[in-house]
C-alpha cells in the first residue's frame, strides 16, 4: 500500500545499471526500495556502456528506451559511448548525456514533484536544474564526491584558473539545490565550511541490499580454480572498480612480499589504472597473483563469496579521510573478513565491525596482516560474523532510503547518531539506535577532507 501517494521522483545519472559500480548500486537499491514505499520512481540515465564504452547489442540503434525495473520506470537517452578513460573524451560523454537527457529524455519522464540528481558528474546537474525549474519541482543534489577537489589533490587538473571555475560551479549547484545530501560526514562539513547552509546539508551514508549481499551465498564451482587458488591456498580479492584513487599497485606489492607462501591475490574489475596494475604485476613477476576482467552485477555475490579475505585499500591522500568505499559494507555482508589499508571514517566504521584496519599504501603492513590471517580461520569466520551484524544493524540499504525519503518532500533531517550510538530525536531527546541507523564518526574530520567515488 502507498505509504506516500501522489509523490514523483525523478532520478538523473550518468551511471546506472546494468553498469557496476557503487553509484549504480546506490541509486538503484534506493529506487528500488522508494519504489516498495509507494513513490512513483522515474529514473533518467544514458545507454550502458560504463566502463568498457561498449553499449551492449540489445541497446544500440536506438535514441530513446524505456523499461521497467523492481517497480520503477527506466528512461535511457543515447550519449556518446566512450571508455573510462581520457578526461577529454569523457568529459565529452557526459556533456552528451546533459544534452540528450533534457532534449529526449525530459519529455518522456512525464510529470515529477522532486528530482534527485546525483554527483559527480557536474553536467547532469545542469540537466536536474533545467528540468526541476521547468517543472517547478524539488532539487535534491546528493554528492558522492567533491569536484573539483578531487582532481586537484590527485593531480589530475592542476590549472588554477579551471579548478576555480569548476569549484563556482560546484557550489552554485549547492546553492541552487533545496536539499543536499552528501555520504559522509566530511564531506557535509567541507561544504558547510564552504558558505552552504548547514540546515540544507544531509549526511545519508551507503549501504547495502542484505538480501542480495549475504554469507550463505556459495561460490560457483570451479571459480576458487579460475581465481588461482585451486586447492587450499588462501585467496586474498579486490573486487571494484580499478582506479587511481585505490593504489592497487601497492597491494601487488604486497602480494610480493607474500610470494612464497600459499596466499593468492586475485584482482576482479576494469577501470582506468588497470594497464598500470597489470604492468606493475608482470614487472614484478608474480606468480600468486591474477588479474581478472570485470564481471556483471548478478555474479558479483559469487565472486566475493570465493574469496577467504578480502582488501578495501586507498591512496594515501589527505582527502580520504572522509571517504568510505561503498564496497565495504557489501563484503561485510557477505560474511567476509576485511582488510582495510584506509584511514578516517572508513577505518573507524571497519574497526566498529571487528576488521582489521592498516596504513593506507603501506605494502609491509598490508602484508603482514593478510599472513597473519591466512593461518587463523577461526578469526577469519569471527570477522565476517561480527561484520555481518555490524552492517545489519546500521547499514541496511532499506532502512537507509526511508531515511532519505523524509528529505524529498519537506526537508526534514533524518535522525543522526551521536558519539555513543543513540540517534538524536531532537536538540533535548535521544532514542535508542535503529537498525539501518548510521554511527557517527569518532572524531572531528578534516575540512579540506574529500572523497573520490567517480574514479573508484
Amino acid at each position: 500500500m502507498s505509504t506516500l501517494p501522489g509523490r514523483r521522483v525523478l532520478v538523473v545519472t550518468h551511471y546506472f545499471p546494468p553498469e557496476i559500480g557503487a553509484p549504480q548500486a546506490r541509486l538503484s537499491e534506493t529506487a528500488r526500495a522508494w519504489a516498495a514505499d509507494g513513490l512513483d520512481v522515474t529514473v533518467l540515465t544514458g545507454m550502458p556502456n560504463h566502463p568498457t564504452g561498449v553499449i551492449p547489442p540489445e541497446y544500440r540503434g536506438t535514441w530513446l528506451r524505456t523499461e521497467r525495473v523492481d517497480g520503477y520506470r527506466v528512461v535511457r537517452a543515447r550519449l556518446y559511448a566512450t571508455p573510462n578513460e581520457g578526461v577529454v573524451r569523457k568529459t565529452l560523454s557526459h556533456l552528451s548525456f546533459m544534452v540528450s537527457s533534457v532534449l529526449l529524455g525530459g519529455w518522456r519522464t512525464g510529470p515529477f514533484d522532486v528530482v534527485v540528481v546525483s554527483s559527480p558528474t557536474f553536467f547532469p546537474l545542469g540537466s536536474a536544474w533545467l528540468l526541476a525549474r521547468l517543472r517547478r519541482a524539488r532539487l535534491i543534489v546528493e554528492v558522492r564526491d567533491l569536484w573539483p577537489a578531487i582532481f586537484e589533490q590527485l593531480g589530475v587538473i592542476t590549472n588554477p584558473r579551471v579548478l576555480g571555475l569548476l569549484e563556482r560551479l560546484e557550489l552554485a549547484a549547492y546553492r541552487a539545490a533545496d536539499v543536499v545530501v552528501t555520504v559522509t560526514e566530511g564531506f557535509r562539513d567541507d561544504i558547510v565550511r564552504r558558505g552552504i547552509a548547514a540546515g540544507k546539508v544531509h549526511v545519508v551514508r551507503n549501504g547495502v541490499d542484505l538480501d542480495r549481499f549475504h554469507p550463505d551465498t556459495a561460490a560457483p564451482a570451479g571459480l576458487r580454480a579460475r581465481l588461482g587458488a585451486p586447492g587450499s591456498e588462501t585467496l586474498v580479492l579486490y573486487i571494484g572498480a580499478h582506479g587511481i584513487s585505490h593504489g592497487l599497485t601497492s597491494v601487488a606489492d604486497a602480494a610480493a612480499q607474500l610470494g612464497d607462501t600459499r596466499i593468492r591475490f586475485a584482482f576482479v574489475g576494469e577501470g582506468a589504472d588497470k594497464h598500470r596494475l597489470a604492468e606493475h604485476v608482470r614487472g614484478l613477476g608474480l606468480a600468486n597473483t591474477l588479474l581478472h576482467d570485470g564481471v556483471p552485477r548478478d555474479q558479483v555475490p559469487g565472486v566475493v563469496a570465493a574469496a577467504d579475505l578480502c582488501v578495501v585499500p586507498l591512496r594515501d591522500v589527505p582527502m580520504f579521510d572522509a571517504f568510505i568505499p561503498s564496497k565495504m559494507f557489501e563484503l561485510l555482508a557477505a560474511g567476509r573478513p576485511v582488510v582495510g589499508a584506509v584511514r578516517g571514517e572508513a577505518a573507524r566504521i571497519l574497526t566498529a565491525a571487528g576488521q582489521v584496519v592498516v596504513p593506507p599504501e603501506d605494502p609491509g603492513a598490508l602484508a603482514a596482516a593478510v599472513a597473519q590471517l591466512a593461518t587463523d580461520p577461526q578469526r577469519r569466520a569471527r570477522m565476517g560474523r561480527a561484520g555481518r551484524a555490524h552492517v545489519e544493524r546500521h547499514f541496511d540499504r532499506d532502512e537507509l532510503a526511508r531515511n532519505y525519503r523524509r528529505l524529498l518532500f519537506d526537508g526534514a533531517e533524518p535522525a543522526r547518531p551521536d558519539d555513543n550510538g543513540w540517534t538524536r530525536a531532537g536538540p533535548d531527546g535521544a532514542v535508542p539506535p535503529q537498525r539501518g541507523s548510521t554511527p557517527a564518526p569518532a572524531g572531528q574530520q578534516t575540512a579540506m577532507a574529500r572523497g573520490p567515488e567517480a574514479l573508484t
